[in-house]
């Protein structure tokens, strides 16, 4: 690892350079400049979007939204400046040493999102279609790391998941989605080396709104949403509720599959004084889905056409829901503390089918059927007090924290044989599947007390970031099958540095190092149990929010090792044992701009090199040096949506559309074949009603295409090959008042 210094200089020193001449000179003359000059405020004015064009029907009241999860502020169409994400403070993007997306709701609102992986695709770092078309779950990688189980965070905590449960997010349900990337254990905990993903709730606002929109698309798609709100009256302006819903009846383009949905998000806020606010948040989410989203995998790793599930046995019926709270008091201008709590519940019945195999004539396959139902309950409480202070010239901003996350999760789960399935004729759904007997129940629960402390000091141009957390994380397992229980405790100390400079106004260079860690379940051929694998990063960037506009910039480059994970053992390739290594190496650029009130453009590109650095195939063979199969080298990602403007003749008119490249990647992890490059595009046509007559104000009609050349592609990851989703569009009237 001895070029890693050597890169963290060459980082820094691109980062000092990038800076123009003429600003170089300005920084020369401008030696009294202060880092106040680059603070934000939440921006504020017209939250509904109307007499703009802005597709956007309410943003959040900042002052009701501060720090600790409580979302980004200071938008503008897709510009978010300010982001409590990286520090769990209310600290500007420029100012946090670290590389920050956020995705706010006018862009979720072009786009149409129906998936987080579906909002996450025009961000810089991520790879979402590595398991191609799969309904059931939200699965992406940052940065070549997979953040599904360990990195997704709802307003501020961790959501958890464990085997098939994966608590699904309805994006209409949110406000922003915010990609931290790169470690983030020394303010959340266990977690992923690529960073987290936070998603933020609508929250009510002291502004009466409301929302409708209808839906209709192909595969038989018909969805019906509803955003209202605003505050309670005769509470003087004390009290202010929300309620977001939407039923979705649908089918896929897998034969027989359904994608239906009812959400239902009621919430309050109390504010009594301008000092205190409490929010009350709760969900309920109700998904019937497809037991299994593959195709059969022909010799030679070719997806073929020939769909593995069926129709008579292919429900992934998921029932959640949520309650939890924010609480906010301003003790004084310089004291803060805050308690974010949240109880979530996820149930799942997992039926599915799938081919095994084919005859030697080709005309049937043989198949197996599973049946698993889990539960999984989570109940999370996060501690904060905020302060602001001095000593001498030096400013701080003090966060110190203790956390507390605890989950029990069950499962049963059956196996059996399934008739075979008639090629000639493809009877798909024509035969009786019986669900296999459950089998004996096994568990696992887990208790993580973190606590944590932060420093930003500000003096003069600089800003020192330190951020170290310690966690203590305690394990219990019950295997029903084999009647044995296990239990595992770990302990670490995570933590970040991070250090930025304002060279000029609006340019930032930074650089930091940050560590990670995630307990591994399990023991050793010695029943040794797994100690935790962990991460380290070195990153280095440059920030630039061109002043007097809308448009902010980022280049980032990166250097991360993970270490300590799963391998199989070389002695015994039935056992593991934690020696593996992976590193991650590469940059991004990032561009996100409001250029006119409806017009807004983001542009990503990300360069990564992903390898083993130490680690051995499930059939013993070395794999150092080789590349991580399915993650993408080169990606590039763009989409931007033009408002016509009011003097023009298609004045109301918007148009979009957006580019999703990705160069090639290894199939497996032996690197033996590659995935083809894959170019996909997006595009939007949207039309507000106002424009004919002041009379229609609200009303918009929004049709939005995905992958609208329907290009057939299929990506294999680890050996296994996953079909993309073919072209789909989706229309929708809305009406905003």
């Amino acid at each position: 690892m001895t070029d890693r210094p050597t890169l963290l200089a060459l980082l820094l020193a691109a980062s000092a350079l990038s800076a123009p001449a003429s600003l170089r000179e300005a920084r020369a003359q401008e030696t009294a400049l202060q880092l106040d000059e680059i603070s934000v405020e939440a921006v504020r004015g017209d939250r509904s979007g109307q007499g703009t064009g802005a597709n956007v029907a309410v943003s959040q009241d900042s002052a009701a939204t501060s720090g600790g999860g409580g979302g980004p502020s200071g938008v503008t169409g897709y510009v978010a400046r300010v982001s409590p994400s990286a520090t769990k403070t209310n600290t500007p993007l420029i100012e946090t040493p670290q590389s920050v997306t956020v995705i706010t709701r006018e862009q979720l609102n072009d786009r149409n999102v129906q998936t987080v992986n579906e909002a996450l695709g025009y961000a810089a770092g991520t790879a979402t279609n590595v398991f191609g078309f799969d309904p059931r779950y939200d699965s992406f990688y940052v940065r070549g790391f997979d953040l599904t189980y360990n990195g997704i965070f709802r307003d501020g905590i961790r959501q958890v998941g464990n085997n098939l449960t994966l608590p699904r997010v309805e994006p209409y349900g949110l406000e922003a989605a915010t990609i931290l990337r790169g470690p983030s254990s020394g303010l959340y905990g266990l977690g992923s080396p690529g960073g987290i993903l936070d998603l933020t709730t609508k929250r009510p606002v002291f502004t009466r709104f409301g929302e409708m929109q209808l839906q209709v698309g192909n595969y038989d798609r018909y969805q019906g949403n509803v955003d209202i709100g605003g505050p309670v009256e005769g509470t003087d302006g004390t009290l202010a509720y929300r309620l977001t819903g939407l039923r979705r009846e649908a089918n896929t383009f897998l034969p027989g599959s359904a994608d239906d949905r009812t959400y239902i998000a009621p919430a309050f806020t109390w504010r009594p004084d301008a000092d205190t606010t409490f929010t009350f948040l709760s969900e309920y989410q109700d998904s019937k889905l497809p037991g299994n989203a593959s195709f059969y995998n022909a010799p030679g790793f070719v997806s073929t056409r020939l769909y593995s599930g069926d129709p008579a046995f292919n429900d992934f019926k998921l029932r959640q829901g949520r309650v939890g709270y924010a609480f906010e008091h301003h003790i004084s201008e310089d004291l803060i503390v805050r308690q974010n709590f949240r109880f979530y519940d996820t149930q799942n019945s997992y039926q599915y089918a799938q081919i095994d195999s084919l005859s030697a004539d080709g005309t049937t396959a043989s198949r197996t059927a599973g049946y698993l139902r889990e539960r999984l309950s989570q109940i999370s409480l996060d501690n904060q007090v905020e302060a602001h202070g001095r000593t001498g010239p030096v400013q701080h901003t003090l966060l110190g924290g203790l956390d507390y996350v605890h989950y029990d999760f069950t499962t049963r789960s059956g196996f059996a044989a399934a008739p075979d399935l008639d090629l000639t004729a493809l009877n798909y759904g024509r035969q009786f599947i019986a669900a296999p007997a459950l089998g004996p129940r096994s568990t696992q629960s887990q208790d993580q007390l973190g606590l944590y402390l932060q420093d930003q000091a500000k003096l003069a141009r600089f800003i020192l970031t330190l951020s170290g957390r310690y966690d203590w994380t305690f394990q219990e397992t019950f295997n029903g099958g084999t009647d044995t229980a296990s239990r595992q405790d770990d302990r670490a100390f995570t933590g970040r540095v991070g250090l930025s400079y304002l060279l000029a106004p609006g340019l930032v260079p930074y650089a930091s190092y940050a560590t990670n860690f995630t307990p591994q379940v399990g023991v050793d051929a010695q029943g040794r149990a797994f100690k935790p694998s962990t991460g380290d990063q070195i990153e280095a960037g440059v920030k630039y929010l061109i002043p007097g506009t809308n448009i902010q910039t980022t280049v980032s480059g990166f250097d991360i090792v993970q270490s300590s994970i799963l391998r199989p053992d070389p002695n015994d390739l039935t056992k593991s044992i934690a020696t593996g290594s992976v590193r991650s190496r590469g940059f991004e650029m990032e561009a996100i701009a409001n250029l006119a009130p409806g017009t807004n453009l983001t542009l990503a590109y990300t360069h990564l090199n992903l390898e083993y650095l130490n680690q051995t195939s499930a059939s013993g063979q070395v794999l150092d040096g080789n590349t991580v199969s399915g993650i993408p080298g080169d990606t590039f990602a763009g989409f931007v949506g033009y408002l016509f403007p009011a003097g023009s003749p298609l004045r109301g008119l918007t148009l979009g559309g957006g580019l999703r490249f990705m160069t090639h990647s290894f199939g497996n992890d032996e690197n033996t074949f590659r995935n083809p490059t894959v170019t996909l595009f997006d595009a939007l046509v949207a039309y507000d009603f106002a424009a004919i007559d002041p009379k229609f104000q609200g009303l918009r009609a929004q049709i939005n295409g995905y992958n609208i050349f329907d290009r057939d592609y299929a990506t294999c990851q680890a050996g296994y090959c996953y079909r993309g989703a073919p072209a789909t569009v989706i229309g929708s009237l809305i009406y905003r008042w």
